[in-house]
């Protein structure tokens, strides 16, 4: 009896100790397998800025659950840690690849709108980020065009409409360059891009003066006038209008003086001839 009591013990030992392994490796499953709870967890190392932990959790979703919501959005969260780290080429590679292989995912224009900043933000410099300029107007537009409903439109425009500015601004400072140089074609054309593709920006008024002066530089003085009605009718209150008229009417003055001079020159010669 003793001994079968020993035996019933130990199994019955064995037992409660193989439940309670059971439990736990339950339990780990559940804490482990459970993409939801993965993710949380994630976002809470995220949010209290723990950046590189929190990039690995993320990466762990993916890897395990690839099939999940979960591994798209935290596929999204890595790139916008790598964008918080200013490692935007990076942010941009991993976005694409998420538009690629998941269009019809319900945020897939937060993928759009990231790669976007991560062009604008390297815009520093009108006359050095000419090639982040024209990406991220293109992004922005792009974003614009698919999503127009979108969450991230609004900003989109407003930041288009800086980057435009940015646009012209280059666009000016080469045909300034070009008009010092007395290269009155290429500064001409420049000038003459900014009132075609940004004529709502506030170079507008200054492109049309520049104008004005290359025609006056090159004896045009007509084109010159209708230039300058052009600046005057829309923007008469502009100092760039003030130059344009003051430069039109001293090359009036002095075409007159030249007309009067050359007239005075005629008559002395008609008064010789008739002794």
């Amino acid at each position: 009896m003793k001994l079968l009591f020993q035996i019933l013990l130990f199994l019955l030992i064995s037992y409660l100790m193989g439940c309670s392994k059971t439990s736990t490796k339950t339990k780990e499953s559940i804490t482990t397998k459970n993409p939801e709870i993965m993710y949380s967890e994630a976002i809470k190392e995220f949010e209290s800025e723990n950046y590189d932990l929190a990039f690995e959790k993320f990466h762990d979703i993916e890897l395990k659950f690839p099939l999940s919501n979960e591994a798209i959005q935290s596929q999204i969260m890595m790139a916008f840690i790598e964008y918080i780290n200013l490692e935007y080429d990076s942010a941009i590679i991993k976005l694409e690849k998420i538009i690629k292989r998941y269009p019809s995912y319900k945020d897939i224009d937060y993928a759009y709108y990231m790669i976007a900043l991560c062009y604008y933000e390297r815009i520093e410099n009108p006359d050095l980020d000419g090639k982040f300029n024209v990406l991220a107007l293109q992004n922005f537009q792009e974003l614009i065009n698919y999503f127009p409903d979108s969450t991230y439109t609004k900003d989109s425009k407003q930041k288009i409409i800086l980057i435009k500015e940015n646009i012209a601004a280059k666009h000016m400072n080469v045909g300034l360059f070009y008009l010092n140089r007395k290269n009155y074609l290429a500064a001409l054309k420049r000038y003459q891009k900014v009132i075609d593709d940004h004529f709502q920006s506030k170079y507008t008024p200054e492109a049309l003066h520049r104008i004005v002066e290359i025609y006056s530089s090159i004896g045009m003085i007509e084109e010159a006038k209708k230039t300058a009605s052009v600046l005057g009718y829309n923007y008469p209150k502009s100092k760039w209008y003030k130059h344009s008229y003051n430069l039109v009417e001293e090359k009036n003055f002095n075409k007159t003086k030249k007309n009067n001079l050359f007239k005075k020159i005629l008559n002395k010669i008609s008064s010789n001839n008739e002794k």
